[in-house]
């Protein structure tokens, strides 16, 4: 495997823990119940609140797959290098969790020159596979698509916090976008801002907040992790200057959520995640790519372990 390949192997490892990660942030506890009527906003009760995003939340577990257009903007002006914008396009299925989507953008942007302008990225049993385009087929006899168990490479990543992380995101890949509208019930300051045309169709805007440990409170995986790894991932995050999640969705008249955006600020940088949602239940038939079209990444650095890649 030349350095070349390797170098592509590295920028598609960071989409799929951009995946990973972005699933981290439509996190929630499975429940859409349980807030007061204390506050007014924008013309709504926090009891009609709650019953809007209850019932969304319900028609959208239900639906099981929609159809996905995630933009991802993220900008850290200490190292350019990490800002840019990924934009995916594809098919989500959730209980099981399943994707086939196309990214294109930043996230792919420092694999050289031979590389492709998109990627095509499929997850399927917790295992993920990665379009590395013509010019890796070309250097792995015919074997374009990258294998990566995403499962192993939480078991083998060895950092607690790293490890929850990782096996979060897998959590969340088997939840529907209505684990948004749960977590945002959560949110002490749910607004309704009011209506809106979301792609040429009315819908009603809501707003919350909530603070990392709102999050991984709410985060079933964080139960795992022992008291002391959670102090440090906590003590981690702050570090970082991350202090929480602003959170917004807009319901259609169908009763489902045709838009998220979550934005995450810390202190070097911010993170925008807009997804639109459409054709709530179509058939998701994702598929694996054809074994003899495939190479596995952790079998390939076990073969290697104990030198450096030659190229």
């Amino acid at each position: 495997m030349s350095m070349s390949a390797w170098k592509r192997a590295g920028v598609s490892m960071a989409a799929v823990a951009v995946i990973a990660g972005v699933a981290g942030c439509q996190d929630g506890d499975g429940k859409a119940a349980g807030a007061s009527s204390e506050k007014h906003q924008a013309g709504q009760t926090r009891d009609e609140m709650t019953k809007v995003i209850q019932a969304a939340y319900r028609k959208t577990a239900d639906a099981r797959s929609a159809k996905i257009k995630m933009t991802m903007d993220m900008k850290n002006p200490a190292s350019p290098e990490e800002s840019g914008t990924t934009e995916m396009t594809g098919v989500q299925s959730w209980n099981p969790g399943a994707m086939d989507i196309t990214m294109a953008g930043s996230a792919l942007a420092g694999a050289g020159p031979g590389a492709p302008k998109e990627s095509r990225m499929i997850l399927l049993d917790q295992v993920m596979y990665v379009d590395m385009g013509a010019k890796q087929a070309a250097e792995m006899d015919g074997k374009r698509w990258m294998k990566l168990d995403l499962k192993a490479a939480a078991e083998a990543a060895g950092d607690p916090a790293l490890q929850n992380q990782m096996a979060g995101g897998l959590e969340n890949m088997n939840q529907d976008p209505s684990q948004q509208l749960a977590l945002l019930l959560e949110s002490p300051n749910l607004k309704h801002i009011g209506s809106e045309k979301i792609n040429g169709a009315d819908a009603e805007h809501y707003k919350g907040n909530l603070t990392f440990e709102q999050m991984l409170d709410a985060n079933k995986q964080s139960e795992l992790l022992a008291p002391k790894d959670r102090e440090q991932l906590v003590a981690a995050m702050k570090k970082m200057g991350m202090k929480g999640y602003d959170t917004e969705v807009w319901v259609n008249k169908d009763g489902y959520p045709s838009r998220m955006v979550v934005d995450v600020k810390m202190a070097k940088g911010s993170m925008h995640i807009r997804t639109d949602y459409t054709d709530y239940g179509a058939k998701a038939a994702v598929q694996a790519p054809p074994a003899k079209d495939t190479f596995d990444l952790f079998e390939m650095l076990k073969g290697l372990k104990g030198g450096a890649p030659q190229g």
